[in-house]
């Protein structure tokens, strides 16, 4: 198939730093190419890629001091796409609903993946006005906030199987890796850790919108001798870092959508400790690649006995489950049914 794959530009696909959309585009693409799809990609010019890059800007935005108004090159891309639109046999975005004005006026194939909380409260609106809008979900909790939605399918993110190394020897910290926001609890993970008794080390990223909230919430507590924040870190780092670590912990506060931080980390052989929140009942199995907890008393009594878990088996779960691979096999399927459904609606006309 002719598939083109609409990224969003504030990261580098995949992204140097954090970025947990770009990094799944990137996934997806490298994965439909080696499947032998001709894959377009628009997204940043620094992005690395085997498919055709197509860039709207020379580098990703969030990098860019230049860069005032991220929009404007959004519609850049979003014009040089639909520019081409008649070369390819579907048009997957993941810029959510920005293109809708146009995809709804256009006989091209087209799906969006939805990798944001949806519980907004001007998103119904968006949904109502444009109702034909087929998209995929990235786990099924998150659908809840918009059932009356034109779902397609829900695809879990998946990584390349050789992106990260596992270990099969749990280390002597815990792991706290994502974004530091109130929605993230990076206040419980150095609560339970300090309960526990062990050593926690914070991989995370600082928003320009949440630096107030760590100024003023987190750094305090980060004046422990059991917590160290090493900052932001890349692709390269977190099999030494999530491998290293005797447990993940996830005590999010929000409907997560996906969580692709726990995968990361069953995928180096790392069980997770996570709040039954979102999707997190769909990724964790419970008492295999981790535990779900409710609170932080039930998360310090799983840390507790979180060696009796196999790391080896955590790894394994993850090739099953969310890999590259299936990803990509599920996201074709969704593309052939979708292109099958229009030649049948064109045919009809």
């Amino acid at each position: 198939m002719r598939i083109a794959q609409v990224s969003p530009l504030y990261e580098s696909v995949p992204p140097k730093l954090y970025g947990g959309t770009e990094r799944v585009v990137s996934y997806l693409t490298e994965a439909l190419v080696q499947a032998g799809h001709q894959v377009v990609l628009f997204a940043s010019g620094d992005s690395t890629t085997s498919a055709e890059l197509v860039a709207p800007c020379k580098r990703a935005l969030r990098l860019d001091p230049t860069c005032k108004d991220a929009l404007a090159y959004h519609l850049i891309m979003l014009d040089q796409v639909f520019r081409r639109a008649a070369e390819f046999d579907l048009i997957h975005f993941h810029v959510d609903y920005l293109h809708f004005p146009l995809s709804s006026r256009s006989s091209i194939p087209h799906v969006t993946t939805l990798h944001g909380r949806l519980d907004l409260s001007h998103l119904p609106a968006i949904y109502h006005q444009f109702p034909g809008m087929p998209v995929v979900s990235i786990s099924n909790a998150q659908r809840a906030p918009l059932p009356f939605a034109r779902w397609q399918a829900t695809v879990y993110h998946g990584l390349p199987l050789d992106l990260l190394r596992p270990s099969e020897e749990p280390g002597a910290y815990l792991a706290f890796l994502g974004r530091i926001a109130p929605e993230k609890r990076v206040d419980l993970a150095i609560e339970i850790a300090k309960r526990a008794g062990i050593p926690l080390r914070i991989a995370a990223k600082i928003d320009a919108a949440d630096r107030e909230y760590f100024a003023e919430r987190i750094k305090p507590l980060l004046d422990h001798p059991l917590v160290e924040y090493i900052g932001e870190i890349g692709e390269r780092e977190k099999s030494e870092f999530l491998g290293g670590a005797r447990a993940m912990l996830f005590p999010i506060d929000w409907p997560e959508p996906f969580g692709l931080a726990m995968i990361e980390s069953m995928a180096c052989g790392t069980p997770v400790i996570a709040f039954r929140r979102g999707s997190v009942p769909e990724v964790v199995d419970h008492g295999v690649t981790g535990y779900i907890v409710n609170s932080v008393p039930e998360a310090v009594k799983a840390v507790e006995r979180i060696d009796r878990l196999s790391r080896r088996r955590c790894r394994q779960v993850f090739e099953q489950r969310f890999s590259a691979e299936r990803m990509a096999r599920d996201y074709v399927a969704v593309y052939e049914r979708l292109r099958l459904r229009n030649d049948q609606e064109v045919g009809a006309a």
